[in-house]
């Protein structure tokens, strides 16, 4: 239900393949400029729909909707590819998709709307809403179940979820099941990306709400902010607009797998379309309508690890850099469909990206490369390393998402290498200062004992943990 860093920007889904498609939707309106001298509106929107084509010409994607909005300039505002491939339905205007990890910053703002009404504090214990659950010593704040770091074992990651996703039955089997799990790490003192934690944040605005999540979420965060588009998702009922989405096997692309929307909930069961995520983006970042100023800088604080580490992840919403800028984000991918919002708080951009594809093309690399489409090319921030390479090679260990995370560096002609897994590429790493390396928005700081190098810190944006040398 997420945008998982590693070194690449991959999602926890399969990829995909398919069928030649083509554009569709409205042409965008608005006055706005090139990224470059001599770059027209026509010339930057036309490179926006050759980025976006790209992936569905080649078969890789089914279908997609995209939002990109400067100041008050819409860019882009349309659909590409097909809604429906058995029925040849192109993408419509204001096409629904499930957006997955999306999702979370709704729950986090819902969370901080009921501490405005003085309803929760973030520094309380969440046992003080969810009285009884078992947190194994832990004590665990409404704060760190937002910021990844309370610990709890994920559900998504239970080899026995595999069963429960299937079947409709009562929120309390799914806690039940992740629960009696032991913990990844003591709370605080490292992050893994959680979808049980914003399970349980859920749980909390409906106690403290007296309304269904669905229900909240529509009144109190949807109706607000002008999304007429958006809903609770739902494997049953016949919404108008929403596209079809795609898995892929060894054939190509095959109608996405079933999953019940009990269980993503408030960690990832929301549909939304690109107009309506553009509203979102707005009224969130832009306006008060949502949050209370005060409020809106506790959910873009980063949170912060018990040894006083600052994580570039805040509540729901992550805080990596993008195409070399400041960036307010989060990717979403859940069965036949991924997603990824974005905003540029120093540049005023919004990018939205929604694929009905589970595939190998992820909006967020779509959506970076959108972002230097319109505010030109980063400068490039590494430096020279003019170290000892093989002081830092070697195989490094510790908690992940699901299993034991363990990377190897290499020394390759003066130049560090990594390698995440056994799937993972071997890929080259940047050197930017003392003992911090890079690619893309991973950062990996080597920890020295007496001068050796005995560990990594991995800082993936949406986790942080770390690592011992073998």
């Amino acid at each position: 239900m997420t945008r998982s860093y590693v070194v690449s920007s991959s999602l926890m889904l399969a990829g995909a393949a398919g069928f030649l498609l083509t554009a569709c939707g409205p042409a965008a309106s608005g006055t706005g400029a090139g990224a470059k001298a001599g770059d027209g509106r026509a010339v930057m929107i036309g490179r926006i729909d050759s980025l976006v084509n790209a992936p569905i010409k080649a078969g890789k994607v089914a279908g997609a909707s995209v939002g990109v909005v400067k100041g008050n300039d819409t860019l882009v505002l349309k659909g590409y590819g097909m809604a429906d491939l058995e029925q040849d339905v192109p993408t419509p205007e204001h096409a629904t998709y499930e957006i997955g990890s999306v999702t979370k910053q709704f729950t986090a703002a819902a969370i901080l709307q009921l501490a405005e009404q003085g309803k929760l504090n973030l520094d309380d214990d969440f046992t003080k809403y969810l009285p009884g659950y078992p947190t194994q010593g832990n004590k665990i704040t409404v704060r760190q179940l937002l910021t990844h770091t309370s610990g709890i074992k994920g559900y998504t990651e239970i080899p026995e979820f595999r069963v429960l996703q299937l079947r409709h039955l009562p929120r309390d089997s799914g806690v039940a099941l992740f629960s009696k799990k032991p913990f990844d790490f003591k709370t605080g003192d490292q992050m893994i990306y959680n979808n049980s934690a914003f399970f349980l944040a859920g749980l909390i605005i409906e106690k403290l709400s007296g309304m269904s999540y669905a229900d909240y979420v529509k009144k109190n965060l949807f109706d607000p902010a002008g999304m007429k588009d958006s809903y609770y998702c739902s494997e049953r009922v016949i919404h108008k607009k929403h596209a079809h989405g795609y898995d892929t096997d060894s054939t190509g692309l095959v109608l996405k797998g079933y999953l019940d929307h009990t269980w993503p909930y408030a960690a990832g069961s929301l549909c939304s379309s690109a107009a309506d995520l553009v509203a979102w983006n707005q009224a969130l970042h832009k306006s008060s309508r949502l949050l209370k100023p005060e409020s809106y800088k506790e959910l873009i604080a980063p949170g912060t690890l018990n040894d006083g580490t600052k994580l570039r992840y805040a509540k729901g919403i992550s805080l990596g850099d993008i195409a070399g800028r400041r960036a307010i984000s989060h990717g979403g991918g859940i069965n036949g469909f991924l997603s990824q919002s974005e905003y540029f708080p120093d540049d005023d951009l919004i990018v939205v990206v929604l694929f009905n594809t589970a595939g190998p093309v992820g909006p967020a690399d779509v959506a970076e490369k959108i972002a230097e489409v319109v505010l030109g090319k980063p400068a490039d921030k590494s430096k020279p390393f003019a170290g000892n390479a093989a002081d830092y090679a070697g195989s490094y260990a510790g908690p992940g998402r699901g299993r034991a995370m363990d990377v190897t560096i290499g020394a390759d002609a003066g130049k560090l290498t990594i390698k995440m897994g056994e799937r993972d590429s071997v890929r080259t790493l940047s050197y930017y200062e003392g003992d911090t390396f890079g690619r893309n928005e991973s950062r990996f700081t080597f920890v020295r004992t007496n001068g050796k190098v005995t560990g990594l810190r991995a800082d993936l944006v949406y986790g942080y943990s770390i690592l011992k040398k073998k």
